[in-house]
């Protein structure tokens, strides 16, 4: 792992070693969208990961699919991310707010207008999702006009814009895991005849246009991208095209000079090698299931530049220090990854910490 602890320089920031903290879900925040009042402490644990990708926060209304997700588009959710910002800054960390789309995953419950969701097509994706209610079916979404698409691409770039004023040191874009972005690129849950369907490049084209307007918003030095070819997540299937979506979306992105491309990797290694000569800048590769032992094999190969820790760093807020040392690792509880307050969000103990206890 000795690659590993090496310092490398990605877009404006200086990272000690080639971890990062991968964005997850955590349904803490107030119901107007503000991150909740332990956001910053939570954050800031963690700030020896170097890079921290924040869970998705929501570009708009529409934008929104769970409960107690934040948002990044009004004054009052840049007001709760600048404290956030300022802890992981004031804690040695980097921090890019992750900006998410929930597109068809969503349900009128979830959201603050109470609305239909809305989507490339008015295709369901077959799944239920959480409601205060419990568990509902998700709707069938309403399909986005094209003067509705361009909408959302300036919603994009308001949120990119509200981040920087929050104090973030970028954003990555969600384009993965079955949401808004990742829909408009599935061939099962996109059926336009417009520009924005049916050829691969027309599939591409949200995704890239999401990105040119964020680059131009805030700079290519400050965009990452996220994306989870062949992930079946939300019901989404790429198609037998998939992989060379895939390649010609790389190839496009390559041309903005993007800070980063974080791959949510699920088997497909010809793909991600192509991937890895296709693109010049740093790559995060985030191994769904790897074991503890392999997590520095893709940087010692040069395959990645980064890797992303999902699980283990939301468990360990000292897990570079506890991977470095050898030390075990606290196990993470299931119950409390969404919802609820500080058991399971803020109170995972260090070492130093279990050391001082002992003593």
């Amino acid at each position: 792992m000795e690659k590993l602890w090496s310092k490398t320089k990605i877009g404006n920031m200086e990272l000690p070693h080639r971890l990062a903290m991968a964005p997850m879900t955590r349904s803490r925040a107030q119901e107007d969208g503000t991150p909740g009042e332990l956001a910053a402490l939570y954050y800031a644990q963690r700030a020896s990961m170097g890079l921290i990708i924040t869970e998705g926060a929501q570009p708009s209304d529409d934008g929104q699919g769970y409960l107690m997700t934040p948002g990044i588009y009004m004054k009052k959710h840049i007001e709760g991310w600048k404290k956030v910002t300022d802890a992981v800054h004031e804690a040695g960390g980097y921090i890019y707010i992750q900006l998410m789309h929930a597109g068809r995953m969503s349900h009128p419950d979830n959201t603050p207008h109470h609305r239909q969701p809305v989507a490339p097509s008015a295709i369901a994706p077959g799944v239920e999702t959480f409601t205060a209610t419990g568990m509902q079916d998700i709707p069938v979404p309403r399909e986005l006009s094209k003067e509705e698409i361009q909408t959302t691409i300036a919603d994009y770039r308001k949120a990119a814009a509200a981040a920087i004023a929050a104090g973030a040191d970028g954003v990555e874009i969600h384009g993965a895991n079955g949401y808004l972005i990742n829909q408009f690129i599935g061939e099962n849950s996109n059926k336009r005849t417009d520009e924005y369907g049916g050829s691969i490049e027309n599939r591409a084209r949200f995704a890239i246009e999401v990105a040119k307007a964020i680059v131009d918003e805030i700079g290519a030095e400050r965009t990452g991208f996220r994306i989870s070819p062949g992930t079946p997540l939300g019901g989404i299937q790429d198609g037998e095209q998939g992989p060379e979506l895939y390649r010609y979306l790389t190839q496009e992105l390559e041309k903005l000079d993007l800070a980063y491309l974080h791959i949510m990797h699920l088997g497909n290694d010809e793909l991600l090698q192509d991937i890895r000569s296709l693109w010049t800048n740093s790559l995060l590769v985030n191994r769904a299931g790897r074991g503890l032992e392999n997590i520095g094999v893709d940087i010692e190969s040069g395959l990645a530049d980064l890797a992303p820790v999902g699980v283990w760093s939301l468990a360990n807020p000292d897990f570079a220090e506890r991977l470095k040392a050898g030390a075990p690792l606290n196990e993470a509880d299931p119950a409390t990854f969404y919802g609820g307050g500080s058991k399971g969000y803020t109170d995972y103990p260090t070492l130093k910490e279990m050391e001082s206890q002992k003593s």
